[in-house]
């Protein structure tokens, strides 16, 4: 066979994929190796510069169009498509009467149609499972945009936009179970196929999308496994409702500020024991605290849950026993019969109650009593946050003369200058 070289000429835009050795994609425009790196979905690139936490709401065009034209919009599009198990707005809601107003929705069809969990419920690590379901089988029609962060003091927005191959993309999609208005996953650097476990990137990503939304009616949440993640691929929820939840209502009792400014309380008066971690000079100094205390969790194997509150500035941590004390046959069959699992959205007092009888019969006292069986024991929780404490270097206020005036009067002067600490 005679051959020649030459350079052919390009006749089309679609000629080089056309040439290429093997066909792009495998067909199902899912999220995987296959087809991502070759699609052109949507791309919001936030703003990654380090600035001050704003403790005033976010008022401006870009979180308007982030969260209403661009998320809010796009998931609607997806429910006139029928993509979407059951309509979640037709579900009754109500505000159950009582001291902190515990919000009960009864959702029938997320009981009839939901995934079971297929996860062991004694080990918060666990190794990636590729042939379990995970978030690279979904198909592309179910992803609103990508979420990434992207250069300089703006936002960006560009229709479609080519993965970068030294940039994993991180992408948002719906919850196809919702249970409530708007209700979506972050999915982190997809292709990674990270197990269900924090790390210090992937948790400051979630903060800037509270940022971005720029609510307090938009939070996020993320469940560990051993606390109610049915999916063992990197993952976390939110949805936008327009009331306060319960969990923030609640008092609390500040420990101390950390030199970061972060002020750190104990949650008071609460059915579940947790601590709250809010403002801190950056968001990424906050990010930094927490995503540190999920890891601590992590290694020390505590299931816990974690809600991203008031656009990113309030952030709960809820270490939880229920599913052991469900396996080793210690909660009520009373309890058990209503099929609830506390998971962060339960825990921060939003109920999803599966049977029309217990919509109906929801109280205040039915839903302290749920949750209370979620909480470590005060004697357990008081010996958690001691070790956590030590091993973070969270500095509490009995210690913190040993810190020198410096922290006592720059720190905590700082924060308090900024609206972050109210002296009590």
């Amino acid at each position: 066979m005679l051959t020649i070289k030459r350079v052919p000429t390009v006749v089309s835009n679609y000629q080089e994929d056309a040439a290429a050795a093997e066909p792009l994609g495998c067909g199902r425009n899912c999220l995987g190796h296959c087809c991502l790196p070759v699609s052109k979905l949507p791309l919001y690139a936030f703003p990654n510069v380090p600035k001050p936490i704003k403790i005033s709401p976010k008022e401006d065009r870009s979180s308007d169009f982030f969260l209403n034209t661009l998320l809010l919009g796009q998931w609607e599009d997806r429910m006139s498509r029928g993509l979407f198990r059951y309509d979640v707005t037709a579900c009754e809601t109500k505000v159950i009467p009582g001291k902190l107003g515990f919000i009960a929705q009864l959702n029938e069809g997320r009981h009839l149609k939901k995934r079971p969990t297929e996860f062991r419920v004694d080990r918060v690590l666990q190794p990636f499972d590729s042939s379990k379901f995970n978030f690279t089988k979904v198909g592309q029609e179910e992803v609103l945009f990508r979420f990434e962060a992207g250069g300089g003091n703006l936002p960006h927005y560009y229709d479609h936009a080519p993965v970068n191959q030294n940039s994993p993309p991180s992408v948002v999609a719906i919850n196809v179970s919702p249970i409530e208005y708007g209700h979506v996953l972050l999915i982190p650097r997809v292709l990674e196929c990270l197990p269900q476990r924090i790390d210090p990137d992937s948790f400051l990503l979630a903060l800037h999308m509270a940022e971005e939304a720029g609510s307090p009616y938009f939070r996020l949440g993320y469940n560990s496994l051993g606390a109610f993640a049915t999916i063992n691929h990197l993952h976390f929820q939110a949805y936008f409702m327009s009331t306060q939840f319960p969990v923030e209502k609640a008092p609390t009792g500040m420990v101390t500020v950390t030199e970061g400014g972060v002020k750190v309380s104990r949650l008071l008066e609460y059915p579940v024991r947790g601590l709250v971690y809010e403002c801190g000079n950056t968001l990424k100094e906050l990010s930094d605290l927490v995503s540190s205390v999920c890891i601590w969790f992590q290694e020390n194997n505590i299931p816990y849950n974690v809600l991203i509150s008031d656009m990113g500035k309030k952030i709960f941590v809820f270490p939880q026993c229920y599913a052991e004390k469900q396996a080793l046959g210690e909660v009520s069959q009373e309890l058990l019969d209503t099929q609830v699992n506390p998971a962060v959205w339960e825990i921060s007092g939003h109920m999803v109650l599966k049977r029309k009888k217990d919509y109906e019969e929801a109280s205040e006292a039915y839903a302290w009593r749920l949750l209370a069986e979620v909480s470590l024991s005060a004697d357990r929780f008081n010996e958690v946050e001691e070790n956590l404490f030590e091993a973070t270097g969270t500095v509490k206020p009995e210690q913190m003369h040993k810190e020198g005036e410096r922290l006592k009067e720059s720190a905590f002067a700082d924060a308090i200058s900024e609206g972050c600490v109210v002296l009590q």
